[in-house]
């Protein structure tokens, strides 16, 4: 059988009590901080911060390919334009842009 008599003195039991309060004492200090309103809104505020950071730069890195498969398709690797694609697209742009012009002549006609 397990000895269960207890051998500290008052003053050690004493100091053992005030040193466990101490311990809660600090513990339901850092539950109350996390339960705080302002604290849930903080976490929360950093959360969405961090998924729209994330996001974005998903976003940037996405469309900065695009920028650079589309300039891969128009201009050289020396940088010059690629005339044999780049006249085609501008004929079809303009094209399109006087279609929606005529469009809109004849409306207010």
């Amino acid at each position: 059988m397990a000895d269960t008599s207890d051998t500290r003195t008052p003053a050690q039991i004493e100091a053992d009590i005030k040193r466990r309060r101490e311990v809660l004492a600090e513990t339901l200090d850092e539950i109350g901080m996390r339960v705080h309103p302002k604290t849930i809104m903080g976490d929360a505020k950093a959360k969405v911060a961090s998924h729209i950071d994330h996001t974005l730069g998903r976003a940037y890195v996405g469309a900065n390919r695009v920028v650079g498969d589309v300039k891969g398709r128009f201009v050289d690797e020396d940088g010059s334009p690629r005339l044999e694609r780049v006249v085609p697209v501008a004929l079809v742009v303009v094209g399109v842009v006087g279609l929606l012009a005529l469009g809109t002549r004849r409306r207010k006609g």
